[in-house]
């Protein structure tokens, strides 16, 4: 009977020390992990432009789910429209990327912080010719409050990574914004 109550007691000591430890996890915490913010510099809304100047499209990179998520929405002037999804794998400790765009390109990328910027390096795959080949990306700001994206794939033929798109972000203003509504 001594070694039935010994062994109550201990769950009970168990059970109630894992109760106060999950008491005391915070609810929401990626808003206080600052990891969860080093993309951050790339959150907001903006216009995209090509190296000489053109219009490449408008992004809206949104911070979601209590700054667990980031939400990226792209469209260009001709329609053509793609979404990724970020986030800090935080047992991994690389930031993630996950887009897909109405081409069927699948980019699958991972990493983080460099002294250039955000660099995440994996695959892209075209769904159309069901090819898969490496890829990376590169986020730096820019100190005029600019973003420069660049990204890159690899050209097995020519072993080299060659351009696969070049864009500086410029952030809307509020008023341009609300010309857009």
């Amino acid at each position: 009977m001594k070694s039935l109550i010994s062994i109550i007691l201990l769950m009970s000591l168990f059970m109630a020390g894992t109760a106060c430890a999950q008491a005391q996890a915070p609810q929401f915490p990626c808003e206080d992990d600052e990891r969860f913010a080093e993309f951050d510099f790339w959150v907001g809304t903006w216009d995209v432009h090509l190296p000489d100047g053109t219009l490449a499209g408008h992004n809206t990179i949104s911070s979601d789910y209590r700054k667990c998520v980031i939400v990226e929405d792209y469209e260009s002037p001709t329609g053509f429209i793609g979404m990724s999804v970020n986030y800090l794998d935080h047992e991994a400790g690389e930031w993630v990327q996950i887009w897909n765009d109405a081409s069927g390109s699948q980019i699958n990328i991972r990493g983080g912080l460099t002294e250039e910027g955000m660099l995440l390096v994996g695959t892209i795959h075209y769904i159309g010719n069901d090819s898969t080949v490496p890829f990376r990306g590169l986020w730096t700001p820019l100190p005029d409050g600019r973003v420069r994206q660049f990204f890159e794939q690899y050209d097995a033929e020519e072993e080299k990574w060659v351009t696969w798109f070049e864009g500086f972000y410029t952030r809307k203003s509020a008023s341009d914004e609300s010309e857009e509504d």
